[in-house]
């Protein structure tokens, strides 16, 4: 292979994009070699970007050493990836948040990692999704949902949850809950939760709302069952048709369909598991025309094995395109499963990478 067909073949491989990028998700997928410095090193090495014709990929450091390469003494291929490393940091505060029957200060948090109070609380949010404390308070809500769901009493509930006082839970119910305890406990009885029916480019659309925000967005081509799937969503729920007033916001959830630009302002009532909760948040933070796979999104929110659970999270997603699981594929790019069929899925991301090339 001469030095021009070497070079069309490196600029043709979508990893010589994330050494250029420098692509953070990318250290420890893969590793670059450079013919010309004998080295190999990671995507992600702060040496002085190669030649595309000098640059040989390896999946592993040891098919590298095997074809005569030595290891980069800048970044140190051989060794753990630095973000390998802060997400193991935090996912032991994490099991150790979770264990802690009182809520744990952030200095003592600091102290177990050996850092210091604002290095450990920008790496905690980079790598969940959440401060320290917001991780707490998922799931101390994760906790109080399961056993109000089992039949406890509210007290015993919110105690074991560990809210320190019955004042506190009733305080803090409506951010964990959305609604107060003996309500959720009744199924969500009492609450009141407005919809609308209307067509987009993909079909049928439901649009609800509770009072603190949009709680659900379906895709659907049959009137009739997108309103029993929001029945079995809120089976204890009074279900309205909204009023006129409604169609401003249900128009702006049409918009993120027929014309995507970004992510829309609106306030959203999302319930879910901690762990849930943490996967959505990594999805709204891809941009249209982009997207993740499973393993990124785990990987982003410091659980980098729990692929299965990340797609099963994208599966109970609640928010169609306002919270973009659309944008989650396979590790090879192909197009998954999707809850409201891949067929919307590819128009989705044909739509806003249209969008973005425009």
């Amino acid at each position: 292979m001469n030095k021009q067909e070497a070079a069309a073949a490196t600029l043709a491989d979508p990893r010589w994009a994330q050494v250029l990028a420098r692509a953070p998700d990318s250290d420890g997928r893969f590793f670059l070699a450079v013919k010309t410095t004998g080295v190999y090193c990671r995507p992600v090495c702060s040496a002085r970007t190669p030649r595309p014709e000098n640059v040989r990929f390896f999946s592993d450091t040891a098919s590298a050493r095997a074809a005569g390469f030595r290891a980069c003494l800048r970044c140190k291929p051989d060794s753990t990836p630095p973000a390998a490393v802060q997400a193991a940091i935090v996912a032991d505060l994490c099991r150790l948040i979770d264990a802690a029957e009182a809520p744990l200060p952030l200095a003592a948090l600091a102290a177990r990692a050996g850092l210091s109070p604002a290095h450990l609380h920008r790496l905690f949010k980079r790598v969940t999704g959440l401060t320290p404390k917001a991780w707490a308070d998922a799931g101390r809500a994760t906790r109080l949902r399961e056993a109000l769901a089992r039949g406890e009493r509210v007290t015993d509930a919110g105690y074991d949850a560990g809210f320190s006082s019955s004042s506190r839970l009733h305080a803090q119910a409506a951010g964990a809950l959305g609604m107060q305890p003996r309500q959720f406990r009744a199924g969500g009885a009492a609450l009141v939760i407005r919809y609308a029916l209307t067509q987009c480019a993909l079909g049928g659309l439901l649009v609800a709302v509770s009072e603190r925000g949009v709680c659900a967005v379906l895709f659907g081509d049959d009137a009739a069952a997108l309103r029993a799937d929001l029945a079995q969503r809120f089976p204890q729920a009074q279900l309205t048709e909204a009023a006129p007033g409604f169609a401003e916001l249900v128009a702006q959830v049409v918009t993120l369909v027929d014309a995507p630009r970004g992510a829309a302002e609106l306030p959203l009532d999302l319930r879910g598991t901690a762990f849930q909760q943490r996967v959505w948040q990594a999805l709204r933070a891809i941009p249209p025309g982009r997207t993740a796979s499973y393993a990124d999104i785990a990987a982003q929110i410091g659980a980098p094995r729990a692929s299965r659970a990340v797609a099963q999270a994208c599966a109970a997603n609640p928010l169609a395109v306002v919270v973009p699981c659309h944008r989650v594929v396979r590790q090879n790019g192909d197009l998954s499963g999707y809850r409201w069929g891949v067929a919307r899925k590819r128009a989705l991301l044909a739509r806003e990478r249209g969008e973005q090339e425009g």
